[in-house]
């Protein structure tokens, strides 16, 4: 006979445990662990069987034709480039972002596209009144789209609405941890009901052939708040990335079952919403009409598709027997005092009397390794007060032992730079020629040891 069991579980990582303790094992979150009397346990005799009793189903083959699922278009293209071409009926998507990134104004401009598109549209906020959605549409200027709008947060009540119309192709949920289920108890929010509403809406989902898109509140350190669990359930994970006082927003999918993961969308914010960003280097370089220290070009890899950034630098001599400060923006702390090593050891350069501050121009976070170099010629540069000039990107990976390695996707990198007037390029030793992907009009200098960056530019008139 099934007897309820009480447990107590973690509301930072969802992880369970037999009794309450102030830290949480897993994550060492203080004060996260609540009791969760909604568990229950059906005790196993050996007598029983699970083998019968059953219903049987139906077992395929890896061969049988399966069509592609159909799509459809969100009106934004920068949101279908994340998706892998459009939303997909009886997905479920989960997208989450720091508090006033611009989720809610996005998902209401993709209910506004998509209702004037023709297609049926639900969009139900359990943060706000439908009147104060109303006002950000019209503010957005879709106050005349036919979105089906309401305000409510009962699991129950939204099931009960929704079987008594056609089903939508598309249900907007802001936010998940608004919502909660009557068949638990606990308050919005935690991880038991967290659980059981997201389970109940994706179910819905499948079942009717909607798609449902999660909004999800975050942590302080940028992870979807509630179970760990949710990320498992959905198709679809999107992180909405970008810094308040910079104007872009970046749309990442960390998970997507229905395309890849290494696409990204690029939107501003502006007066009139979210708008797409088709050239997205313009964002991250500076118009500067004089060469400085410490400052080159990086071609990144952002998905498929190639943007530049530009890498700052600023080392800063101190008087004797003072500490020096190393300050990150934008990249890999732990990866900068890699790069600095290397210089020194290998390079001859002495960084320990100098405080060093590096930056990615514009707010973009980098993790190519391929930045490695222009890292590293930044720092000489600013080290040497020597500028490097306007028109030059570098690019390649740099190993503990100062040898430069190449990098991937050469040729897309350096055609983009030259399609926006870059024409000199420091590349790894081997990568000088047309057929290493070196576009015609770049002149490539080539550089298989840190230390020969680091003479050229030290050297340079």
């Amino acid at each position: 006979m099934a007897r309820l069991k009480t447990q107590f579980v973690c509301q930072a990582c969802g992880a369970v445990s037999p009794r309450w303790a102030g830290q949480c094992g897993e994550c060492k979150e203080w004060n996260s662990i609540v009791e969760d009397a909604g568990a229950v346990v059906t005790p196993f005799s050996a007598k029983q069987s699970l083998s019968r009793g059953g219903s049987a189903f139906r077992l395929q083959s890896l061969d049988e034709d399966t069509p592609l699922p159909p799509r459809l278009p969100t009106g934004i293209a920068e949101l279908d480039r994340t998706l892998g071409g459009g939303v997909v009926p009886g997905s479920a998507i989960l997208i989450g972002g720091d508090p006033g990134i611009g989720k809610s104004t996005l998902l209401l401009q993709v209910a506004g596209k998509m209702a004037m598109a023709g297609k049926r549209i639900v969009y139900l906020s359990g943060e706000e009144a439908a009147d104060q959605v109303r006002l950000r549409a019209q503010r957005l200027g879709l106050g005349k789209a036919d979105v089906a709008l309401a305000s409510v947060t009962s699991v129950r009540d939204i099931l009960t609405t929704l079987a008594e119309r056609t089903a939508p192709d598309l249900l907007i949920i802001d936010s998940i941890q608004t919502m909660h289920s009557d068949m638990l108890e606990g308050a919005p929010g935690t991880v038991s009901q967290v659980r059981a509403a997201a389970q109940e809406l994706i179910r819905y989902a499948k079942s009717e052939g909607a798609a449902v898109v999660l909004v999800g509140h975050v942590t302080k350190d940028g992870q979807i708040a509630g179970p760990r669990v949710l990320e498992h359930m959905v198709d679809t994970v999107l992180y909405f990335e970008g810094e308040r006082s910079h104007q872009y927003r970046i749309l990442r999918a960390v998970k997507n079952r229905f395309g890849g993961t290494d696409e990204i969308g690029v939107f501003a914010m502006g007066a009139l919403g979210l708008e797409e960003v088709s050239n997205p280097s313009s964002l991250f370089l500076t118009q500067r009409e004089a060469p400085v220290p410490g400052s080159v070009v990086f071609p990144a890899i952002e998905g498929t598709r190639p943007v530049m950034v530009e890498v700052q630098a600023l080392v800063v001599r101190l008087p004797s027997g003072a500490t020096p400060r190393r300050a990150v923006v934008g990249w890999d702390s732990g990866r900068l005092a890699m790069i600095l090593a290397v210089l020194e050891a290998r390079c001859g350069l002495n960084f320990s009397t100098c405080e060093v501050y590096l930056n990615i121009a514009g707010g973009l976070r980098v993790s190519d390794p391929a930045a490695d170099l222009a890292v590293a010629a930044a720092l000489a540069s600013a080290m040497a007060e020597r500028p490097i000039r306007l028109d030059t990107v570098a690019l390649g990976e740099i190993a503990l032992s100062g040898e430069i390695r190449a990098a991937p996707h050469l040729g897309l990198r350096l055609k983009e730079a030259q399609k926006l007037g870059f024409e000199r390029a420091f590349l790894p030793g081997g990568a000088t020629a047309k057929g290493d992907g070196v576009p015609n009009g770049m002149k490539a200098t080539g550089f298989k040891h840190l230390s020969g960056l680091v003479d050229h530019l030290c050297g340079a008139d």
